[in-house]
C-alpha cells in the first residue's frame, strides 16, 4: 500500500492514499519518493491536519497532484534488455568457483557492460520485470521477480541467448516472468 508522509503545522502524518483524498487540499510545496519505505514525502502549505475538511472543489486538483506524484516521483526504474543463459553456471566473474554466491531460489543473473561497472555489480540485487518481447504473449502479466547479480555476461562460461543486453538471467529466473523460448525480452529493472 502506498502512503503519503504529510507535514503541517499541527505535526507529522502517515496516511494511506484513501486517508489523503478525505483531506489533502492542493496546496503543497514539495514531494519526494522514500524508496526504502514506499512512501511519497508531501510538504503541505497550509495547516491542513487529519479531522480537518476542505472544500469539495479541492478534490480534483488532488487527484491530479496524486496522479502526476505517481508518474513522476516513483518512476525510478531503469529500461534495458534481459536475454538468458543455461547451466554450467560456475565458474564465475565474481566468486570463481564458489557455489554459495548463488541464492536458493535460482533467481540470479549475469551483468551486461552497462550495468557491470568493474565487477561492482557482483551481489547486487535487482527488481526486474518483462515489459514486452518481439512476440505478444512473452511476457508473464504482473510478474516481478528479485535477482542476484553473480557473474559477467561477457565472460561468462555458459553463453547468453542474444549478446549486448543489459543481463543474462538464470533458466529460472528468465522462465518466472517470460516464456522461456525467447531468446530476449525488454524488461524494467530496478537496484533493490
Amino acid at each position: 500500500m502506498l502512503f503519503l508522509t504529510v507535514k503541517c503545522l499541527c505535526g507529522t502524518f502517515d496516511i494511506s492514499v484513501g486517508d489523503a483524498l478525505r483531506f489533502l487540499g492542493p496546496s503543497y510545496i514539495a514531494c519526494t519518493l522514500d524508496q526504502a519505505s514506499a512512501s511519497i514525502h508531501l510538504l503541505a502549505a497550509h495547516s491542513t491536519c487529519p479531522g480537518m475538511s476542505t472544500s469539495p472543489s479541492s478534490l480534483p486538483w488532488l487527484f491530479l497532484f496524486l496522479f502526476l506524484s505517481a508518474l513522476f516521483c516513483s518512476s525510478q526504474a531503469d529500461v534495458g534488455s534481459a536475454a538468458h543463459y543455461s547451466p554450467p553456471y560456475l565458474p564465475t566473474a565474481c566468486r570463481g568457483s564458489d557455489p554459495s554466491q548463488f541464492p536458493s531460489s535460482n533467481l540470479f543473473g549475469s551483468a551486461g557492460e552497462g550495468i557491470w561497472d568493474n565487477g561492482a555489480a557482483c551481489g547486487r540485487q535487482y527488481l526486474v520485470r518483462c515489459i514486452s518481447a518481439p512476440v505478444l504473449g512473452t511476457c508473464v502479466p504482473g510478474k516481478t521477480i528479485q535477482i542476484k547479480i553473480v557473474d559477467r555476461a561477457l565472460s561468462s562460461v555458459s553463453r547468453p541467448s542474444r549478446k549486448d543486453t543489459t543481463m543474462a538471467l538464470s533458466t529460472t529466473a528468465f522462465a518466472a516472468i517470460a516464456n522461456s523460448s525467447a531468446k530476449f525480452v525488454n524488461i524494467e529493472f530496478q537496484q533493490v
